[in-house]
């Protein structure tokens, strides 16, 4: 029988009948939407698993940075990074701000932060991070460049659920913390997403901007959207979220198997990752383009279906921005590729696929 295909990622489930339990009481109810009884719970008990106390639970990720620049009344040019999905940009060019780049370091994939403060200039109203592949940025010293600059700071923690930094949960740096509750991420709803801010003001505008600007009065005195989780999606996320744990505990064994079969080959490199990452993805940075795409194919060709994230570098979209040159992040987008990493991807296979990369690598 031939081999299932094996995809860059899949979605961690919870059994289906503890979701349709969860839904069962959806239609007791006819409440879809509107802030209802299980989007209440979502954000509750995210917030206690995480120790966090302010949630404000989305539609996805990308409307999640667009809340965030909004309730910051964000106008100029916003300093972020080249090595990112697409979203983090036209987020920012849909709400009217200027992308400004800031290279990446080349081993932690993330915001170099040497190089910001040379970018800063009187136009300069924020800094948008991305915790690449849920490893956490220089949090201190951005916000402390910030701080010196009067500079609002947004993180796009897509990735980055469950990651903490010094012991304190990743989404408590900044002034508001994005991330996505995407089928491919750690939590998923489905597809969601959710704001967080440590303070309160900020948060209850968060929330009016979610529901078309309403405050509890029902009077509109924002400028809002229509951002809101439906019940559906919470119900999704609380019964995943029960497997949360479990599954960050397995990502971190399949990834450091991974690392301990392809450290034999000495070319092969992979992201410095701080210690409290939740190993979103198994990223490897080859020694050339032919070598990834080499690579690519021959795994393709049995069926397994690696990813180049993040190729091409953002800078390098002249249909939407104009060409900066990123030396350090074009280099590494290149050359990088994400391995299958997920809940039921086995030890097998991750045997299988890692021999594949070596055999293919070596030949």
């Amino acid at each position: 029988m031939a081999n299932k295909s094996i995809y860059v990622t899949m979605p961690t489930l919870a059994p289906l009948e503890e979701v349709t339990q969860l839904m069962q009481g959806i239609w007791e109810r006819g409440i879809m939407t509107h802030n209802g009884p299980l989007v209440q719970r979502f954000e509750k008990e995210v917030a206690d698993y995480l120790h966090l106390r302010n949630i404000v639970s989305v539609t996805n990720g990308t409307v999640a940075i667009h809340m965030a620049i909004r309730a910051l009344g964000l106008k100029g040019e916003v300093i972020t990074t080249p090595f990112t999905f697409i979203a983090t940009i036209s987020s920012i060019i849909w709400e009217g701000c200027t992308p400004v780049f800031v290279d990446i370091d080349p081993e932690t994939l993330n915001m170099d932060p040497s190089k910001i403060e040379e970018k800063i200039t009187a136009y300069t109203c924020a800094i948008l991070p991305v915790h690449v592949f849920g490893n956490s940025c220089e949090v201190e010293q951005i916000d402390a460049i910030a701080k010196k600059h009067n500079l609002r700071v947004i993180y796009d923690a897509a990735h980055a659920v469950g990651v903490n930094y010094k012991g304190r949960s990743i989404f408590e740096y900044g002034d508001i913390s994005t991330t996505s509750f995407h089928a491919t991420k750690m939590l998923n709803t489905a597809e969601g997403g959710a704001c967080f801010a440590l303070d309160n003001e900020l948060h209850e505008k968060l929330k009016r901007l979610r529901f078309f600007g309403f405050d509890d009065r029902k009077d509109v005195v924002d400028d809002g959207t229509n951002g809101k989780m439906t019940e559906v999606h919470a119900a999704i996320g609380i019964a995943n979220l029960r497997y949360l744990s479990s599954a960050l505990a397995d990502r971190e064994e399949k990834y450091m198997l991974y690392k301990e079969i392809l450290s034999q080959c000495p070319e092969l490199k992979f992201q410095r990752i701080n210690e409290d990452c939740n190993y979103s993805y198994f990223p490897v940075i080859f020694p050339s383009e032919a070598k990834v795409l080499t690579v690519e194919k021959a795994l393709n060709a049995e069926g397994i279906y690696p990813r180049r994230y993040f190729y091409p570098s953002v800078n390098t979209f002249a249909q939407i921005l104009p060409y900066v040159e990123m030396p350090v992040s074009e280099d590494i987008s290149k050359r990088i590729l994400c391995l299958p990493l997920y809940y039921n991807l086995s030890r097998n296979e991750i045997e299988r696929i890692a021999i594949k990369v070596l055999s293919t690598f070596n030949r």
